[in-house]
């Protein structure tokens, strides 16, 4: 049950809880205590009694008639509190009845529970002091002490303690639960704004409020809020540019098609049909001939060509054949070939983790396109580009010595699709320039291994490298 109830209840509970405990604890102390005090307040009260007597007696021998001075003492200590001095005449007079003793009005011992007076079972102290003047016995005055009237000032007290007791408790109960109530406020706010950002509603955002622990929270949840509502509207970003991209590549492959194996194609048809027209002569012209079939090699030679850059755009030649470091070296004799004014300096670690097709693949068109931008605009004379591991990772770096970007430069489809392939396996990509060129990084994780139904890493012999 107790796991139920909200932390505002519990809190409230325990406070409650913790305020009747002292209640109950105080007077259970005033309850264990009314006995020992009845008795130390009765003897002390019936000492004190008897030594007043005793100095009030003292001067009788002075008296002219000590009997008249006697009775008035008498009569003046029935004045007194929690006990009672009665007069016993001495034996001439044992035979009468002794005078009652006054009652005491300063206590109600009605008003007081039996089973209180039962639990304290007050014991009554009586003590006689012998009176004597001019040598003559006057008897004893009986001091005899009434409990009852102590009893009745602890159960004052004891009820006075459970009624003032009850109003604080109560008014700190309600203070307290007015300051819990007031406190926990903003975790409300943040319940109704987690579930408002659970539905998609990442604009939402919370009043930073309450302790300064709670305050923290609200503030770390609208910076969350914040980086979801960025991560959605890149990830809507990015698959509107990946689409683009798709439509764009496809469209340049429709172009390839049609500029470059289309006239190809239609040539070979031609070749074809005056072959076959050759075929069907009675004498066929063998120079003819030759000059068709000439051009037909050519033709499919330079489709041949068209074809491998297809090829080439779509995937590198050789890659997954030769791997990545011999596919890097590849590309770079290409561009060593092409731009012999441009010195290529590579640094490739053959150290690295499980990288993954997909991973692969995107360091080398990173280093491609890298490539590309620098021949086509930096008018660089070196170029500088590592490979190395790095922490579950791996480092690419492709440095130039050549103008740098503009400071109006935009980049154009290809960095762009780079940066994103990047983004989309996790990674980082960063582009700077200087007056002294650009440098191009990236850091693109390695690929994890396919876990087993048992949770452990697959046998590399049996699984290929899972694609990001």
């Amino acid at each position: 049950m107790w796991q139920k109830l909200s932390l505002r209840a519990r809190l409230n509970a325990l406070v409650a809880l913790v305020m009747v405990l002292g209640l109950f604890i105080n007077i259970a102390r005033l309850l264990l205590e009314a006995a020992p005090r009845v008795t130390a307040e009765d003897q002390s009260v019936v000492r004190l009694a008897r030594g007043f007597v005793e100095t009030l007696v003292s001067d009788l021998n002075d008296a002219p008639d000590p009997e008249a001075r006697l009775g008035q003492i008498v009569e003046g200590l029935k004045q007194l509190r929690h006990v009672s001095i009665t007069r016993d005449p001495g034996p001439a007079t044992r035979g009468a009845p002794a005078p009652p003793a006054p009652p005491s009005d300063s206590g109600e011992p009605g008003q007081v529970p039996e089973w209180f007076v039962t639990l304290i079972h007050p014991e009554q102290t009586t003590v006689g002091v012998p009176i004597a003047a001019n040598g003559r016995s006057l008897g004893s005055l009986v001091i005899t002490s009434h409990p009852t009237d102590e009893i009745a000032e602890i159960w004052d007290g004891v009820v006075t303690q459970i009624e003032v007791g009850s109003v604080i408790a109560a008014a700190l109960l309600l203070l307290t639960m007015t300051v819990v109530n007031r406190a926990l406020q903003p975790i409300q706010s943040l319940e109704d704004a987690i579930t408002s950002i659970e539905a998609g509603h990442y604009d939402t955002r919370v009043a930073p409020g309450g302790s300064p622990e709670l305050a923290a929270i609200c503030g770390k949840l609208n910076h969350l809020a914040s980086v979801l509502e960025t991560a959605v509207e890149d990830k809507r970003r990015l698959a509107e540019r990946l689409v683009s991209l798709q439509d764009v590549e496809r469209k340049e492959i429709a172009h390839d098609l049609h500029d470059e194996f289309g006239p190809y194609l239609f040539a070979l048809r031609a070749h074809a049909s005056s072959l076959r027209q050759l075929a069907d002569g009675s004498a066929p012209d063998l120079d003819a001939l030759r000059r068709h079939i000439g051009a037909i090699s050519e033709q499919v030679n330079a489709l041949q060509q068209s074809n491998r850059r297809v090829l080439e755009r779509l995937r590198p030649v050789g890659l997954a054949e030769l791997g990545l470091t011999d596919a890097l070296a590849a590309l770079t004799r290409l561009w060593r070939e092409t731009h012999p004014g441009v010195a290529i300096e590579t640094a490739i670690s053959p150290a690295h983790g499980a990288r993954g097709e997909t991973a692969e693949l995107t360091i080398y068109r990173v280093i491609q396109e890298a490539l590309t931008n620098v021949f086509r605009h930096a008018r660089a004379t070196h170029v500088a580009i590592s490979v190395a591991p790095a922490a579950e990772a791996t480092l690419v770096r492709i440095c130039d010595n050549g103008e740098g970007l503009a400071a109006d430069h935009r980049q154009g489809f290809g960095m762009i699709g780079m940066r994103e392939r990047v983004l989309a396996l996790g990674g980082t990509m960063t582009v700077v320039s200087t007056n002294h060129g650009v440098e191009v990084e990236a850091l693109i994780p390695d690929a994890k291994p396919p876990l087993q139904p048992s949770g452990r890493p697959a046998d590399p012999g049996f699984f290929p490298d899972a694609a990001t």
